[in-house]
């Protein structure tokens, strides 16, 4: 986990399969992922090491789909539905050892972002008759009663866990990709200076947490949009509010806000699928619209 950590950038970018082949132990190569199966045992170990959560295209239909329970906790599916697969008999035995797992979820193909390589998930619980494990955070794992009375006030926290935690580093990590870890507006390429920023904001219902709902923004640009200071056209061009077109102030306003005026955005994703909602833009817009 110290190594995916560093490897990385602490979190914040995603990691190929070709790059998690690099990982060794005493000099001799030790396989994090499995390349055919979701759910990783090593021979080695006594319990599961990983779980992975395979890419899919907007829309397209993963091969499990893996969900956020009543309770706000994570599942994740058996492989296949016997029981006594050996690879669930895996995962079973990190819930009863209570032994900490990667979760390498896709985000492009061949292309993961382990969700907690900083804090790992625990299975907590089995769901037999639905084929299926109970994940969580390490946090959450502390404090998982199934039979709490104060159920309602843990499943408002463990939801904002899984938000924070998976939810928002997996559409980072999907934006980033899409747009070649560069911002729309400017093009910078700097992955530590760039956000993955909603076109409508993810507390609204249509804010919804996908890769069509998101631009990759460098810092100042994501503060401006968000501030109504730049706006974008469904047509994906760039407007800046008026009364900065006539203030005169230093080189940023001039040459990182003003210049952009008028100009279409600079990076769009290649893949048509993911391109930016026209729909959402034009709520964002309007917002734009209706603040200046």
């Amino acid at each position: 986990m110290t190594w995916l950590t560093v490897r990385t950038n602490d979190g914040l970018d995603a990691i190929s399969r070709e790059e998690l082949a690099d990982f060794t132990i005493d000099g001799a190569p030790f396989k994090l992922v499995d390349r055919t199966r979701g759910i990783r045992k090593p021979k080695e170990l006594t319990a599961a090491l990983s779980i992975t959560t395979t890419y899919g295209p907007t829309g397209a239909a993963r091969p499990y789909e893996d969900s956020v329970g009543t309770d706000g906790l994570l599942r994740y599916k058996w492989s296949g539905t016997d029981p006594d697969h050996m690879d669930n008999r895996g995962l079973r035995a990190a819930m009863t050892t209570r032994v900490p797992l990667i979760w390498f979820y896709g985000v492009g193909t061949g292309l993961f972002l382990p969700v907690y390589p900083v804090y790992p998930v625990y299975v907590v619980a089995e769901e037999a008759d639905t084929h299926q494990f109970v994940v969580a955070t390490d946090a959450a794992a502390e404090l998982y009663r199934p039979d709490s009375p104060a159920e309602a006030h843990l499943r408002r926290y463990f939801l904002a866990e899984t938000k924070r935690r998976l939810h928002q580093p997996v559409f980072r990590a999907t934006v980033m990709r899409a747009y070649g870890t560069r911002c729309a507006v400017c093009a910078l390429g700097h992955g530590q200076l760039l956000d993955a920023a909603h076109i409508v904001p993810d507390s609204q219902d249509s804010g919804i947490a996908s890769v069509t709902n998101g631009l990759a923004m460098c810092k100042i640009h994501h503060a401006a949009y968000d501030a109504h200071i730049l706006g974008i056209t469904p047509d994906e061009v760039v407007e800046i509010r008026s009364d900065l077109l006539e203030e005169i102030d230093g080189p940023m306003l001039e040459h990182g806000l003003k210049e952009r005026h008028g100009q279409r955005l600079m990076v769009l994703p290649a893949r048509r699928g993911e391109m930016p909602d026209r729909d959402l833009l034009a709520i964002s817009y309007q917002a734009f619209r209706n603040a200046g």
